[in-house]
């Protein structure tokens, strides 16, 4: 309890955070006018539209009136004003006056601060403010240091004092209540914290985690781009961040061909009536890609991999006897998603799902969904993922078929997730609109949340396509349909690995396992004589033949993040062996072929 105690606190400050920061914009920005300013995870924001853009220079100069108005100690005073009143204090604000208008009380609350007379800044442009009595609550009250006023349900702190530890971080534009049809507004983000100490850990992490960015790895260390003569959201592979694809893919098919999944390949467009009957075109019109006619017919390329494995399935009569049938495809989908919202691997317009689709009986439900729970923690730890968070996630507000079968569907992954022991948290109203669904959100090494794994139960889409089985009495019935990823999409799954190990893959996934680095141009010979007996035992090699310094060589090596550099000169040839490097600096030694072979071959093997 103390602890959420001190949590809600934070949270309170943080808001008063926002409030403070409007505070200062209105004093160093005369006729500014204000959207609003909502705590958030780690920090608050504040929109505001101006006569000018922001720049990034502009913050720490807001930074440091905010701290006036903290270092004044001011008090939040809250009061309650009916709307004509309120209409009156906010007549130069029409986004206040907008949110006013849609309150459904009679009363409305305000916070104000309120102090002592100040010059005005230079950051306004404008000239000297005459000091002058203190007016009434108004959002216009420039020339007092202390004057501000803001609708807001609260709470505050009691004065700005106690807003700690804070820093602005970035600008970014903000359309007005998230409609691209309205205004834009400029936002101001920030974060605060109780303790210095604590601001400074996030600063850390965030320097950390700019530095593991999987755009600017992905770029570095040329694994993949994105062209504007292609398209958004459209990625093209390079051969190194193809290969790491292919090592993965080809990991994900043996895994599932030893637990009875069948690969399947299906096309990436169909009759747009298909995604009619599924309930798609009803439910997802929004990120679907408008359809195309061909030959009189209406085509749509394809969001989901789901309905060409439903008619698999239905392409011959199927016995209760066959069941589960476990069909998988790493199959590519298209959703449309605004240019606002892409970014980089994590959110694109095309990928590729790590896709399967589980057709068995109601009583095999459980069992299925707990193979798929182990496949997913299996491929988790494989990939280097230790910790991660379940959440069961329940019926939306728009869905499709009865209450009783939801509560059926939902109660089944319910069951499992207890029998197997594993702690989660209910996910209100966020499942799909067929059925409830598993996510498992992987944590990288920052402690970022990614989407990874999800197990979603369906008795939905086989009674829209009478999906049946011939059961033990000769009499058809519906099969249950588990829909299912064990690692998200390749393209993100991708990004989380790059931001996870900060491009430097374990062995197994590196591209490049070993650069063999040849001292001087008499070394070279010998330096292909040992990249070859690595590559006899499937080590991925590359000798650097070039007439470069070693040292050069060493540092792009490290920069590229390749995990062992063997240098060769004359003592090295004369014995038969390699000296070691690691990519994070340790100088191993020197080591014969037989060794360092067992050595690279022993990390991959492991996985580390």
């Amino acid at each position: 309890m103390m602890a959420r105690g001190k949590d809600e606190h934070v949270e309170v400050m943080r808001h008063s955070a926002a409030h403070v920061l409007a505070q200062a914009v209105q004093s160093l920005f005369p006729g500014a006018k204000f959207g609003i300013g909502p705590p958030i995870e780690n920090g608050f924001y504040y929109d505001f539209d101006l006569l000018r853009p922001l720049i990034p220079e502009d913050l720490p100069v807001i930074e440091n009136k905010m701290r006036e108005i903290i270092n004044d100690n001011l008090p939040f005073i809250k009061e309650e004003v009916d709307k004509d009143t309120a209409h009156r204090i906010f007549a130069a604000q029409p986004y206040k006056l907008e949110l006013i208008s849609e309150l459904p009380d009679s009363t409305v609350t305000i916070y104000r601060t309120e102090g002592g007379p100040h010059p005005p800044h230079p950051l306004s442009g404008e000239g000297q403010l005459e000091r002058r009595p203190s007016p009434p609550p108004t959002l216009s009250g420039e020339g007092r240091q202390g004057t501000f006023t803001d609708l807001c349900r609260g709470p505050h702190v009691a004065s700005t004092g106690e807003i700690k530890a804070f820093k602005l971080t970035h600008i970014a534009g903000a359309y007005w209540r998230g409609d691209e049809n309205r205004p834009m507004l400029q936002r101001i983000y920030g974060v605060a914290f109780a303790t210095q100490a604590e601001l400074e850990d996030y600063l850390s992490l965030q320097a950390e985690a700019t530095k593991r960015d999987h755009r600017k790895l992905g770029k570095e260390l040329d694994l993949f781009s994105i062209h504007e003569e292609i398209g958004p959201g459209l990625i093209c592979w390079h051969p190194k961040g193809a290969l790491i694809r292919q090592i993965i893919e080809d990991f994900w098919k043996a895994e599932h061909a030893k637990r009875g999944y069948d690969i399947v390949y299906t096309p990436h467009i169909a009759k747009l009536d298909l995604w009619k009957t599924s309930g798609h075109w009803d439910f997802y019109r929004d990120y679907l890609y408008p359809p195309m006619e061909i030959e009189g017919q209406q085509y749509m390329l394809k969001p989901m991999n789901c309905l060409g494995h439903i008619l698999i399935f239905k392409s011959q009569t199927r016995s209760y006897r066959q069941l589960p049938l476990r069909y998988a495809e790493l199959g590519t989908v298209y959703r449309y998603e605004r240019s606002g919202v892409l970014y980089g691997l994590a959110r694109v317009r095309g990928f590729t799902q790590d896709d399967a689709h589980i057709f068995c009986r109601f009583d095999q439900i459980e069992e299925e969904v707990a193979g798929i729970l182990k496949l997913a923690q299996f491929m988790m730890n494989n990939f280097g993922f230790k910790n991660y968070d379940l959440l069961l996630s329940t019926r939306p507000e728009k869905y499709a078929g009865t209450l009783e079968i939801w509560e059926q569907a939902t109660q089944s992954l319910q069951h499992v997730l207890e029998k197997l022991d594993l702690p989660y948290e209910i996910d209100p109203g966020e499942g799909v609109f067929y059925g409830p669904k598993i996510d498992i959100k992987i944590k990288d090494a920052l402690g970022h949340a990614w989407q990874g794994p999800t197990i979603q139960v369906d008795f939905n889409l086989p009674l829209r396509f009478n999906v049946c089985y011939i059961g033990e009495d000769g009499k058809e019935r519906n099969v249950t349909m588990i829909h299912r990823t064990v690692l998200g999409s390749m393209e993100r799954f991708l990004a989380c690995l790059i931001e996870h190990y900060g491009g430097a893959f374990p062995v197994w996934l590196s591209p490049v396992q070993a650069a063999i680095i040849p001292i001087a141009d008499r070394h070279v010979s010998y330096a292909h004589h040992v990249g070859n007996e690595l590559a006899r035992e499937n080590i991925r090699v590359r000798v650097d033949d070039r007439s470069e310094r070693m040292t050069l060589k060493i540092r792009e090596a490290q920069l590229e993040k390749i995990p062992f550099m063997l240098i060769i000169g004359d003592k090295e040839m004369a014995s038969d062996g390699v000296s070691i490097r690691l990519r994070n600096g340790e100088d191993i030694g020197w080591e014969n072929i037989g060794q360092i072979k067992e050595r690279i071959k022993a990390a991959i093997e492991a996985k580390s």
